[in-house]
């Protein structure tokens, strides 16, 4: 008994090709560009493609969501502090109230539907794909980043010369967590200064961070713990609710940038 229509091993493969080229013709120029998908970057990505952007959202994984998955100490709960709950509605992400404004629901679900979201609005993704270095213009302006595939980053030093190619667009966001590459980049041609986080203190980070979302430098924007590390606010731990709001803030900043 069969099951399948038929459809050949040439075809499959012609298919993958295909439908692969096409998005990264697409975002060879684009609007804007998200390195790292966790939460911030996500929600950010969400956002500006229901405005119509294009973007494209950079991650060094094959999975996208970050510590999103899996709370904090391998136990995947996730947190998240009033009002962030709000978010949480318009995701249509399940939840409880644990205490007085502090709610917690499951990380796979949670980031599942983050994902979801993103997608659903229109948001692309190139993953297993890592940030190698920021594409420079007039005025040390950032336009664009510079890319190669993860597993280049892991060949034995003798077969390592695989060029990069280069994305351009006209904003980039450093979405990549506690490491704020794409700022470390800039430092290290003394363009500008990061800071480096601060100890873990909750009640202030989630306020500090949201509140200092947005440019660090003309055509980069800094969310999430990478704005931590910039300008050496405190961490987090694993909480959430900045990392939304931090995403949201800076789709909203990037709408003002872009016109």
């Amino acid at each position: 008994m069969t099951t399948f229509e038929k459809v050949t091993e040439s075809q499959v493969t012609r298919a993958i090709i295909s439908g692969f080229a096409a998005d990264l013709e697409k975002f060879a120029e684009g609007e804007v560009i998200i390195v790292g998908g966790g939460p911030s970057g996500l929600m950010a990505a969400r956002d500006l493609a229901l405005k119509g952007v294009r973007v494209l959202i950079i991650e060094r994984n094959n999975y996208l969501g970050g510590g999103f998955w899996i709370g904090g100490y391998l136990m995947n709960t996730i947190t998240v502090r009033a009002p962030a709950h709000l978010v949480l509605d318009e995701l249509g992400v399940p939840y409880k109230e644990f205490s007085k404004n502090l709610f917690v629901t499951p990380g796979p679900h949670a980031c599942s539907k983050l994902i979801a979201a993103a997608c659903d609005a229109g948001a692309k993704i190139l993953n297993m794909t890592k940030f190698d270095d920021v594409v420079l213009r007039e005025n040390n302006r950032v336009g664009g980043v510079v890319v190669n595939w993860t597993p280049v980053s892991a060949l034995p030093r003798e077969i390592t010369c695989v060029d990069p190619i280069a994305l351009e667009s006209k904003l980039v966001m450093d979405a990549t967590g506690h490491e704020a590459e794409v700022v470390t980049k800039l430092e290290q041609r003394g363009i500008l200064k990061k800071v480096g986080e601060g100890g873990m203190w909750v009640e202030k980070s989630e306020d500090l961070v949201v509140e200092h979302t947005g440019e660090v430098h003309p055509g980069l924007m800094a969310l999430g713990m990478a704005v931590a590390a910039t300008y050496g606010l405190p961490r987090m731990g694993p909480t959430f609710g900045g990392m939304l709001l931090s995403g949201k803030k800076g789709a909203e900043i990037a709408l003002d940038l872009l016109k």
